[in-house]
């Protein structure tokens, strides 16, 4: 390892370049939710969802054919297949197939809201399944959600259509943090890569999705704009933007990349408002904002976990 000493300078520019990469990874994010949004006046979302994920995973093929990545491939087990292929079902098709549905049916920034829960539904779930107790200050966080989640939804008036996507998002909602606990499953103990992982889960779920989209669906034919919209979030919101943010990881402390992360609630209400048109007023963004915080609440113990165990998988995190 080569001296401390004459790194801590450029240790500091690195920080503040990783720092404005985060940001810049979580706007791309953000800006997926418009666009998502737009592309579904005219692609089906099943079969969006499934289009965006398959260019991803071929996106991502090549870096995981390199010779030390087929070597882990090829020591795969029938139980890493297993846990891989239902990884698979649950991140993409279960979780990101309930998102287009709900966005197909909600507000961009209902959406947002409700899936923004994940952090304390996995820490709910883990304290049913691991014994792992809550904190006062993550209870406090919880309280504090669900406060926000009511002033913003307040009154509680749905048409029919934004209650079935509510139900959607909901699934998706727990999808998302089953999805979290079985992606914990797969990176723990460093043995597969973080690329390899992503790339198989990736492939699977998404194969499942752009068949299930296209035989329940069908597949329009798509202008020109469209498939720009689906390029773009395969390519840099999904495959670009998530490998940078892994990037990232290697600098950034597990605190710092979640605050970062919790930005996006109100990057995408204020993007929604922009350019979809979805008007907050202050009790809205009142409601947001006591939302964001109890999330970040909720996180700080599965941070300090994290800070103690994923500086020794940082380094072979590639792309995700």
């Amino acid at each position: 390892m080569p001296p401390v000493a004459p790194l801590v300078p450029h240790h500091g520019h690195s920080h503040l370049s990783a720092l404005l990469q985060a940001l810049l990874v979580t706007f791309l994010w953000s800006t997926s939710w418009i666009l998502i949004k737009t592309g579904l006046d005219e692609i089906p979302p099943l079969t969006f969802a499934g289009l965006r994920y398959v260019l991803a995973f071929l996106c991502l093929l090549p870096f995981a054919l390199r010779p030390h990545h087929r070597r882990q491939i090829r020591r795969l087990t029938r139980r890493d297949w297993a846990r891989l292929t239902a990884l698979g079902v649950v991140m993409y098709t279960a979780t990101q197939g309930a998102q287009f549905l709900a966005l197909d049916r909600l507000p961009a920034t209902t959406t947002s809201l409700l899936l923004s829960f994940t952090p304390a539904m996995v820490a709910l779930l883990g304290m049913v399944f691991l014994a792992e107790r809550l904190r006062s200050l993550q209870w406090v966080g919880v309280c504090l959600y669900l406060v926000g989640a009511a002033v913003f939804l307040y009154p509680v008036d749905f048409p029919a259509q934004q209650i079935i996507g509510i139900v959607i998002a909901v699934g998706g909602l727990l999808a998302n943090a089953a999805a979290a606990v079985l992606g914990r499953s797969a990176n723990r103990g460093g043995q597969l890569s973080p690329l390899v992982v992503t790339v198989i889960s990736m492939g699977v779920g998404s194969a499942i999705l752009l068949v299930s989209g296209v035989s329940t669906q069908g597949l329009p034919t798509l202008s020109v704009s469209s498939w720009a919209i689906v390029g773009w979030l395969a390519v840099i919101n999904t495959a670009f933007a998530f490998t940078l943010w892994n990037l990232t990881l290697r600098i950034l402390s597990a605190t710092e990349s979640s605050a970062i992360n919790n930005t996006m609630l109100i990057q995408i209400a204020i993007l929604a408002w922009i350019f979809l048109d979805e008007q907050l007023g202050a009790r809205e963004v009142a409601g947001l904002c006591i939302a964001a915080l109890g999330i970040a609440l909720i996180q700080l113990r599965t941070l300090g976990r994290l800070g103690r165990w994923g500086r020794r998988e940082r380094s072979d995190q590639v792309a995700t």
